[in-house]
């Protein structure tokens, strides 16, 4: 069983609960964020992302997500059973940076090899999952910035999850600056063979603490159980199981 530890809420004088390894809770009441170490009020940016939908409606969306495509089995819409749908607001990191990489290498694709040079300019809303040991496809969520409002606990239904963060700012940071590096390291080796030098600098812009409504759903298919998982915002299936398809999650 986990370890539940308790901190007062210093803007209404309420108990906030909080596990250990977390960094950051939210107070259920009042929905003032403070550091777990010193109780203190959060002084970051927290946003909200609402949840549009029912468990009804997100049952609707996931039989027609069923429904879809040429790999899924015919009767999986008729014959499958949800058997577990949970909505839970997960914690990120929204790191805004504009970023460039200069690079120089051989494109060795052609004969003779030639030296080739180049740069990659882009700008990021760079998300960071701010929990350590929750399995989620960060990479494939493209999060729906332009909907986020300031942290209402009022919005928040009373069926869902809050989870807290186990990650602060500043690791939140340098976690997206090794993300963004190996990512323009990646994009950089799709135009050159062999790399001899890359230089990327980083400019940070904001920084945002966010929670995302996620719901986790389970479904039986011919006495097997599947996972989706489907974004709250939007409706969007982020990642589904496709039953003996043999291309396991999308």
């Amino acid at each position: 069983m986990s370890v539940v530890e308790e901190i007062t809420c210093s803007h209404c004088g309420a108990p906030i609960t909080f596990k250990p390894g977390e960094i950051l809770a939210t107070c259920k009441y009042c929905g003032y964020t403070v550091v777990v170490n010193t109780g203190q009020v959060f002084t970051f940016e927290h946003s909200l992302l609402l949840n549009k939908y029912d468990p009804m409606q997100i049952e609707e969306l996931v039989r027609n997500w069923m429904r879809e495509g040429f790999i899924k089995p015919p009767d999986l819409a008729k014959k499958s059973k949800i058997v577990e749908s949970n909505l839970v607001y997960l914690p990120f990191w929204v790191v805004s940076a504009e970023v460039k990489s200069c690079y120089k290498g051989i494109f060795e694709r052609i004969t003779p090899p030639i030296a080739k040079d180049g740069k990659i300019e882009k700008e990021y809303d760079w998300l960071v999952l701010a929990r350590k040991a929750t399995e989620f496809p960060t990479r494939e969520y493209d999060v729906p910035l332009e909907g986020k409002i300031p942290y209402d606990f009022k919005r928040i239904e009373a069926f869902a999850k809050v989870l807290n963060s186990e990650i602060d700012k500043d690791e939140a940071v340098e976690i997206a600056k090794q993300q963004i590096e190996e990512h323009h390291h990646y994009l950089v080796q799709q135009d050159i063979d062999k790399l001899i030098e890359m230089k990327t600098d980083m400019k940070m812009s904001q920084v945002v603490y966010l929670h995302a409504p996620i719901w986790f759903l389970r479904f039986e298919y011919k006495g097997k159980i599947y996972r989706m998982l489907m974004d709250g915002a939007t409706g969007a299936v982020i990642r589904g199981d496709i039953p003996s398809s043999g291309f396991g999650m999308i």
